[in-house]
């Protein structure tokens, strides 16, 4: 259950420049198919997909690190000063399917100066040329590669979309495994639960030009492959108390007008039944990942309170 201290409206209207930016978005062809049947045929017919390149004039702006785990790319974005206090691991969205989108890179770039932070930005191979495990396997070694060279009390995780339950479910195996712990999880419109089971989506679909239930389902039932679409394991949200205890403090972002802002909710008060520092941040009329808008007051807002949350003290331990 939602309480007062678990969620906070950030923005109970929408910015100008999110509402024209929404226009010219809903304009636009959708990256992802809006219909369950055409989904396996969407995925067959592409050619590999490839990531945006990373802007040239980053490379004047930030310190660049290029690396590698578990046989895939990694790209650091250091403040020019070089390696700070904070590292960032952050996956990006895309279903699991999509790689970098163009905009994860001005997102990234204003997390590194809003923030004053590394960050560690993973071109993971997308489902279905690679299986969940490729992309598990990077998350584990980037995140060890990381722990071995950083505070990883200094550690925060962080992704959208997709890309947020990579950061998620890190976070959750590593919990498990008790080892080195990131210091904090920050989630922006997290997937949660790859069956779309509530249907309390069915109210918010209208205002989502993005996603839509049965597409969104039917590309997380490709993901999962051999696993249930609706255990833990694939979808977050039906983690147990016991194990979701083991989470850093976590804060998550998503706007009204986000099909996953439905699980958000239900997500947080989940978080803080087990006892968690957590928060949910909500935008009205906001779309899913809006925060990669970066010009926008909203994104602007959302970079604000992640810089305040990373200023507050660790948990011990």
């Amino acid at each position: 259950m939602l309480t007062e201290t678990s969620i906070e409206l950030r923005s109970s209207k929408p910015s100008l420049m999110l509402r024209t930016v929404k226009w010219l978005m809903s304009k636009r062809r959708s990256v992802f198919p809006t219909d369950a049947v055409e989904v396996p045929a969407y995925l067959a017919r592409r050619t590999l997909p490839r990531d945006a390149p990373m802007p040239e004039a980053f490379e004047q702006r930030f310190r660049v690190e290029r690396w590698e785990a578990a046989d895939q790319q990694v790209v650091t974005l250091h403040p020019k000063s070089g390696s700070a206090e904070w590292h960032m691991l952050y996956f990006h969205g895309g279903g699991f399917v999509l790689p970098m989108f163009k905009e994860h890179w001005p997102l990234a770039a204003a997390m590194v100066e809003k923030c004053n932070i590394s960050v560690s930005l993973p071109l993971y191979d997308v489902v279905p040329e690679a299986k969940y495990t490729v992309q598990d396997k990077l998350a584990d070694a980037a995140f060890a590669k990381l722990a071995s060279e950083h505070d990883p009390a200094k550690i925060v995780l962080n992704g959208d979309s997709a890309g947020a339950h990579m950061a998620l479910s890190l976070a959750l195996r590593l919990a498990e495994a008790e080892g080195p712990q990131p210091g904090k999880l920050a989630l922006f419109a997290p997937w949660l639960d790859v069956t779309m089971a509530d249907k309390a989506m069915r109210i918010v679909e209208p205002n989502d030009f993005m996603l839509k239930v049965g597409a969104v389902r039917a590309i997380g039932t490709i993901w999962a492959d051999d696993r249930d679409p609706a255990s833990a394991t694939c979808s977050p949200i039906y983690t147990s108390t016991d194990e979701l205890a083991g989470l850093p403090p976590t804060r998550i972002w998503t706007g009204r007008h986000d099909l996953f802002i439905v699980d958000s909710r239900t997500f947080v008060g989940k978080l803080r039944a087990a006892g968690l520092d957590a928060k949910l941040y909500e935008y009205e009329a906001a779309p899913h990942v809006f925060m990669a808008v970066v010009p926008t007051r909203e994104s602007k807002d959302t970079l604000e309170l992640l810089r305040q949350f990373l200023a507050e003290c660790t948990r011990s331990g």
